[in-house]
């Protein structure tokens, strides 16, 4: 028996129309709402100063030597490290006044030390002070500042004009960083020179509160030139005597070595290396300086390097100084 048609396609007509029905009606979700507030993005902290290698230096001294030895002098806003070595006598000569070579710590193996410890067994006081970063010394390659790189942008990949393109997650984020405050610009550094010199002053209070009869002023390479150009800028009436080392002109800086040391009126040993040409030819044009401007209380006194012996060349060293000190 056949049955009929027409009722059997009522059925499925309503069956496929409930689904569309039920999609129509089903209420449709309201799209998110942005949040009331997003809590901008921190603004950036300035970066902080990284230490200077001497502050390291002076840490690691003070952690390797005598507690006693170690005297923390103020210099305008900044402390520093200076090391003290009393003479081995009841009553001593009086202080000498150490200022090492440029990045050379108080402690350096090379004529600092061996004189900070030997001068005081001939009775004299050692105070050996500890500068601040020379203006090229140069910072590891890990904190060096880095260039930014280039950002390439890929228009291959871009949306076609007029299309839709979502929010990207960086421009978000940039947008309430572009309106954050801009950090105040960094403190101007303080002229090399400024710094050095109050180092240098703070030794001298510093002997003085010894009640040192004498104080002589002695400095190593760079340190040599830091000390005679304090003498010639501040004329300091304690100051007698000036020693000078190896003397090298630091970089950049005026005026040169032959105008500055032999114009100082007052005595002067001049220890040079004859073996290093720069070192004599610009030892004889102190000489020759020293003769113009008729300075009788400049000396000379040549060294012999021995590099293969450092310990018998400081030992030359001392033995030197030693005389010329005991001349004075």
């Amino acid at each position: 028996m056949r049955r009929p048609v027409l009722p059997t396609l009522l059925a499925l007509s309503l069956t496929l129309a409930l689904p569309l029905h039920a999609e129509e009606t089903t209420p449709t979700e309201p799209p998110a709402e942005p949040a009331a507030s997003e809590a901008p993005a921190p603004a950036e902290v300035p970066r902080v100063p990284l230490e200077e290698r001497s502050q390291d230096s002076a840490a690691a001294l003070e952690r390797q030597l005598p507690k006693g030895e170690q005297q923390m002098l103020q210099a305008g806003d900044e402390s520093f490290l200076a090391l003290w070595k009393p003479a081995n006598a009841p009553e001593a000569k009086g202080v000498v006044l150490l200022i090492p070579g440029a990045d050379e710590s108080a402690d350096w193996p090379k004529a600092v030390k061996p004189l900070r410890l030997k001068l005081p067994d001939i009775e004299w006081n050692t105070l050996s002070l500890s500068l601040p970063d020379s203006k090229d010394a140069p910072l590891p390659e890990a904190v060096l500042p880095r260039t930014p790189e280039a950002v390439t942008v890929d228009t291959a990949s871009q949306p076609a004009e007029g299309a839709e393109q979502a929010p990207s997650q960086t421009t978000d984020a940039a947008a309430p960083a572009a309106s954050a405050p801009t950090p105040p610009p960094a403190p101007a550094p303080v002229d090399p020179a400024e710094r050095i010199f109050a180092r240098i002053q703070a030794g001298i209070a510093f002997a003085e509160q010894q009640d040192a009869k004498n104080i002589v002023l002695l400095g190593h390479g760079a340190g040599a030139y830091w000390a005679a150009l304090y003498l010639k800028e501040r004329k300091p009436e304690a100051i007698k005597q000036l020693v000078v080392v190896a003397a090298q002109l630091p970089a950049g800086q005026t005026p040169p070595l032959e105008e500055l040391i032999p114009g100082l009126k007052l005595a002067t040993g001049d220890f040079f290396y004859k073996d290093q040409a720069a070192d004599r030819g610009s030892a004889v044009r102190r000489k020759q300086a020293s003769k113009r401007l008729a300075h009788d209380g400049y000396t000379q006194i040549a060294l012999k390097a021995l590099p293969g012996n450092q310990e018998a060349e400081q030992e030359q060293l001392f033995r030197r100084i030693r005389g010329w000190l005991e001349k004075q």
